[in-house]
């Protein structure tokens, strides 16, 4: 198998896409922080599926990281990433160094009002002005016709959805459904952190939410619903719940009606592992 092209310059990402829009080929976008695993390759999947040329972008982003978070130990292997990606058909991976994100002199700041506020926004509170800028950058830098992103970092995809919208980018924003363990566990880059008996523990995290969205199509309150939920995670060893919540699956409002599309989103940690995850209630 042919190494998988990569690009690390504006300039040389550009040159290659622009020559596919030339010829008519559609193009289609996957960032990335790597460490790679089945659930990223699903994201560069369904990119085939909805173009013919497929760039992943590899940047383990340090605006969306608070000092306190795992920056510096975040799993970083480019050489794996990439022959993984060019397995699973990647055409490009673009991978920037932190000086062709953010340059000498970079002041700009994409900052997402309403939905980037609450869960996430308030237990990470810069985190979505970290991801909103790179992923602003990538979008407009690659100018993909489509741009894939996980589900599992559901409010995540509807931040990036309200910048796309907001800043008039030509772009289509796809979610990809979450890929999960046989036991249950979101896939996860951060999964590597879990001793043993914590990666045992791990999976309560998904049944907790399966049982949160039984109990809404049954007619449960949802106060009650995010009370048992947490109840749940503690019993199963889960240390702090930052939160687990019933919401508005387009705007993560607090549920407004009955009957309306919801969203179930639960934050965790195991030992020093965070684990989010989320369901359709």
């Amino acid at each position: 198998m042919a190494a998988l092209p990569v690009v690390r310059t504006i300039a040389d990402l550009r040159a290659h896409t622009s020559a596919w829009r030339a010829a008519g080929e559609r193009i289609a976008l996957t960032p990335t922080m790597g460490a790679l695993h089945e659930g990223h390759l699903s994201l560069i999947a369904l990119a085939r599926r909805n173009a013919s040329r497929v760039v992943a972008s590899l940047f383990v982003n340090p605006a969306q990281f608070a000092p306190h978070e795992d920056f510096a130990a975040y799993p970083r292997d480019e050489a794996a990433d990439a022959a993984r990606l060019a397995e699973a058909g990647c055409d490009l991976l673009y991978a920037p160094t932190t000086e062709a994100i953010y340059p000498p002199g970079f002041a700009t700041t994409v900052a997402v009002a309403g939905v980037s506020e609450d869960l996430e926004g308030a237990a990470r509170p810069d985190h979505f002005a970290g991801v909103a800028t790179v992923v602003a950058k990538l979008l407009i830098q690659a100018a993909p016709d489509v741009a894939v992103f996980g589900e599992k970092d559901y409010q995540q995809l509807l931040v990036i959805r309200r910048v796309a919208l907001d800043l008039d980018l030509p772009v289509e924003i796809l979610g990809a459904p979450i890929v999960r363990a046989a036991d249950g566990l979101a896939l996860s880059s951060r999964n590597a952190y879990l001793t043993p008996a914590q990666r045992a523990a791990a999976p309560a995290l998904h049944r907790a939410l399966a049982e949160a969205a039984a109990a809404i199509r049954g007619g449960g309150a949802v106060a009650n619903v995010d009370a048992e939920g947490a109840r749940a995670l503690k019993a199963a060893g889960f240390e702090a719940i930052d939160y687990f919540a019933v919401r508005g699956a387009d705007d993560l409002r607090p549920l407004a009606a009955r009957g309306a599309p919801a969203r179930i989103l639960a934050a965790a940690r195991l030992g020093r592992t965070r684990l989010i995850d989320n369901v359709a209630g």
